[in-house]
């Protein structure tokens, strides 16, 4: 393939990763809207943002399997559709109850884009420095989505309504298909991983009770998740190809990423969850003016993205990851104690500090994820990577939102120092050989004839 074809297809791929970020976010700014117009309670927003995450990380793995199997692209083409009808399905949503569900519909194509499109990009860009750099891209194309979907929200949301910002997914969707059916390889894992009806299951009970615990406060839940995920993990061991494969979390970097990833998008979601609300409810903002306000954080992500994927590719993920936990730490203490939402200087602060973190975090977690696995493992761990990024929203928004005030600010601080903490222990060489370790010990049937490098500080 030749490069100018590589860049194409990583640009197909992105531009469905807007679609799935983007619907992420973009919601947020119209919640004041949907609480006149489908009478929705503080439980009810939160589930019109959860019923997409939990449904779409309960499934990505699945989509991840699914795809190495009967193809990428076949499966990318699948999801696109999906997505694209569900997002119509929700622009017509007579009440809320409809929208959630047609939420979740547009979920279940969502999972099949993300992984399958970084599964595409791991195998298309061969070489690591042009890797890292891709990886940039693509981690520069979440920050930008996550940090914008306010922005383009409030934007339709002040001018036309709430079921606007579903249209902006039909155009992009359908472009993303033909662009895909005309320039995108077919492609497959040399030895496709079984599936694993039990380990999906336990995933959707473990994911669901969890965010329905916390919502509701149904203290039972807990323990119905705590003993799925107990009972996944069972699975995982006795199982040659589980859904969840405890093995590869004997590689410090993966684990680290995970739970990095985790933190950070808990942070981000409890963030714009908490901002719109305030900024809309509590100073009498329009939709769009809160979405501009937003504007210092989406530039800084902007800006940063793409130096993030520069620096993993020369120094190594540690100094981005670190940079980013103390920047989300900080724009977490400025709300949390000087209350920054009350004062225009420090609201721009704190959201410049905010975008910064989030601009510089995502190319290291991804690479990271990937660093020293196999590369027949490498659709597996941008699925971890990517499930870890949709738990965490939705844990982000279940947690904050049930503690909104001054207590959701500081959750969102103790995010942005696990951050800190996660960077500079998970990204050292000590951490490096785990990884290598658990990549001699995977059993990848002579497929592992190029591992992803493992960079290190």
């Amino acid at each position: 393939m030749t490069p100018d074809r590589r860049w194409l297809v990583l640009g197909i791929c992105c531009s469905a990763l807007l679609l799935v970020s983007l619907d992420n976010t973009i919601l947020n700014v119209a919640l004041p809207s949907l609480r006149t117009d489908l009478h929705a309670s503080v439980s009810g927003l939160q589930w019109t943002l959860d019923a997409y995450v939990v449904v779409l990380a309960s499934l990505l793995m699945l989509s991840g399997s699914m795809a190495d199997r009967f193809g990428r692209r076949r499966v990318f083409l699948t999801g696109l559709v999906m997505f694209t009808a569900g997002s119509t399905l929700c622009s017509l949503a007579p009440g809320l109850g409809w929208l959630i569900a047609f939420r979740a519909v547009q979920a279940v194509g969502g999972s099949m884009l993300s992984p399958v499109a970084m599964s595409i990009v791991t195998n298309v860009f061969t070489d690591p420095k042009e890797r890292a750099r891709a990886i940039g891209i693509w981690g520069g194309v979440v920050g930008i989505s996550m940090a914008a979907g306010p922005i383009v929200g409030g934007a339709l949301v002040g001018s036309v309504g709430w079921r606007s910002v579903f249209w902006i997914n039909v155009p992009v969707g359908l472009g993303a298909l033909a662009l895909t059916l005309r320039y995108v390889p077919e492609s497959r894992a040399p030895k496709p991983r079984r599936f694993d009806p039990a380990g999906q299951l336990l995933m959707i009970l473990f994911l669901g009770s969890l965010t329905y615990g916390i919502i509701e406060g149904a203290a039972a839940f807990f323990g119905i998740a705590a003993a799925a995920l107990v009972a996944l993990l069972a699975v995982g061991i006795r199982r040659d190809e589980p859904l969840v494969e405890p093995r590869l979390f004997r590689s410090v970097p993966l684990a680290g990423a995970t739970l990095t990833a985790v933190c950070t998008f808990a942070a981000l979601a409890g963030f714009l969850f908490l901002t719109m609300l305030q900024l809309q409810e509590r100073r009498g903002l329009s939709a769009l003016a809160a979405g501009v306000h937003l504007l210092p954080m989406a530039v800084m992500c902007l800006v940063l993205a793409p130096v993030s994927g520069r620096l993993v590719g020369t120094r190594g993920p540690r100094l981005p990851l670190v940079l980013a936990g103390v920047a989300l730490t900080a724009s977490g203490v400025l709300f949390a104690v000087f209350r920054a939402e009350s004062s225009d200087p420090l609201l721009f602060t704190a959201f410049v500090l905010f975008g910064a973190g989030f601009g510089l975090v995502n190319a290291p977690i991804t690479n990271t994820a990937v660093s020293g696995l196999p590369r027949s493992r490498a659709g597996v761990a941008a699925a971890l990577a990517s499930t870890s990024r949709q738990v965490g929203t939705s844990l982000g928004v279940a947690v904050v939102g049930a503690h909104v005030g001054a207590a959701g600010w500081w959750i969102i601080t103790g995010c942005g120092a696990a951050v800190l903490a996660l960077g500079t222990i998970t990204t050292g060489r000590w951490a490096a050989r785990t990884a290598e370790r658990a990549a001699a010990r995977l059993d990848c049937d002579g497929c592992d004839q190029a591992r992803v490098p493992v960079t290190t500080t």
